[in-house]
C-alpha cells in the first residue's frame, strides 16, 4: 500500500474485470523473465535461512515454490487453498484501497504479473511478481498469519468508512511489509518488503542504523514511514498469534477517534514507553545514500 493509490482511477483499466483482476497469462512469460525469477529466488532463498521466520521457509516448501520459473497462479492457488483457503490472482498493478481490502477480506491475494528487468534487480519502485509472490505468499500458508491478513482486509474496509485508512496503512506497512518477529532471543524477518529484498534482509537485522522497537498498535498507527529508502524503524511482534489477537480484540472506531488528536511520530523517533530492542544511530539515513534491494 502506498500514497500512489490516491491517483488511481475509480474504474478498472481495459482488459481487467470489475474486481481489477486480469489473466496471469503464464504462457506469455519469456525465458528471460523466468530466468530473472530464478536468479532472484536463488539469491534470497540462499540468504534467508536463519534470518527469516521459520514459517516463511515452511511456506516455500509446502507450496513448492522452489520449482524453476515464475509460479503459475492457478497451480499455486490450488495448493494454497487446500491449506488456508487463500488464492492468488493477477492484477495490472496497484489497485484502489477498497478493491485491495475487499480481496483480502475474501482471502484473495492480488499480485502484479510483471517481473523486473535486469537493470532493476536491486531497486524497483512498483512491486513486481517476485515481491508479491515470493515476499507475501509463503506466509499465507500459515493458518494464523492467513487469518491476520483476512482480518486486516475486513478492518481496512471499515477504516474507509471511518476516514482512517492512513492509520491502517501504517499497520500494514510496519507488519505485513516490514515487520520483524521475536524467535527466542533472536529477531527474525517476516515482512514481505524485507524478505524479497537482498539489501534490506541484511539491513533490517544487522545494520546499527535503524531502531528496532517492540510492537504497540497505537504507536505504529502514529508513526510515519518511508517509501523511498530502507526503514528507519522496525517494529517487533512477539508472535503471529499475538498480532492476530490484538487485531481481533481491538475496537478500532474509538481508537481512530483518539488518534485524531495525537501527533504523528517521526520515522526515526524513540518515544517514552517504547520497548527498545536496539536504538539506531540512523547513520544510513543521515548519509542520504539511496536504498538498494
Amino acid at each position: 500500500m502506498s500514497d500512489a493509490k490516491a491517483t488511481l482511477p475509480a474504474t478498472p483499466p481495459p482488459g481487467a474485470a470489475a474486481d481489477w483482476t486480469i489473466p496471469q497469462a503464464w504462457s506469455d512469460y519469456t525465458p528471460a523473465e523466468h530466468a530473472m525469477w530464478d536468479r532472484l529466488f536463488e539469491r534470497q532463498s540462499a540468504m534467508l535461512p536463519g534470518r527469516v521466520v521459520p514459517a516463511f521457509l515452511d511456506g516455500l516448501d509446502v507450496l513448492r515454490m522452489s520449482k524453476p520459473g515464475i509460479p503459475d497462479f492457478g497451480e499455486l492457488s490450488e495448493r494454497l487453498t487446500g491449506l488456508t483457503g487463500w488464492k492468488v490472482v493477477a492484477v495490472p498493478g496497484l489497485v484502489p484501497d477498497d478493491v485491495f481490502f475487499r480481496h483480502l477480506a475474501n482471502r484473495t491475494f492480488v499480485a502484479g504479473r510483471f517481473i523486473r528487468r535486469p537493470d532493476q534487480i536491486d531497486y524497483l519502485e512498483e512491486p513486481d511478481v517476485f515481491h508479491d509472490v515470493f515476499g507475501h505468499v509463503p506466509l499465507l500458508a500459515n493458518p494464523v498469519f492467513a487469518d491476520y491478513m483476512q482480518a486486516y482486509g475486513a478492518g481496512g474496509l471499515r477504516s474507509l468508512e471511518l476516514g482512517a485508512m492512513h492509520r491502517l496503512a501504517r499497520l500494514y506497512w510496519y507488519t505485513v511489509e516490514f515487520g520483524l518477529i521475536r524467535d527466542g532471543d533472536a529477531l527474525r524477518i517476516y515482512g514481505a518488503g524485507i524478505a524479497s529484498s537482498h539489501g534490506e534482509s541484511l539491513f533490517a537485522l544487522d545494520d546499527p542504523s535503524p531502531n528496532r522497537i517492540g510492537f504497540d498498535l497505537q504507536r505504529v498507527m502514529r508513526t510515519r514511514y518511508r517509501i523511498d529508502d530502507y526503514q528507519q524503524t522496525y517494529f517487533v511482534i512477539d508472535s503471529f498469534e499475538a498480532l492476530l489477537r490484538e487485531t481481533l480484540d481491538t475496537d478500532f472506531a474509538p481508537l481512530y477517534r483518539a488518534l485524531d488528536t495525537a501527533p504523528d511520530i517521526a520515522t526515526d523517533a524513540i518515544v517514552e514507553g517504547d520497548r527498545i530492542f536496539h536504538r539506531g544511530c540512523q547513520a544510513h539515513a543521515l548519509a542520504g545514500k539511496p536504498a538498494a534491494e
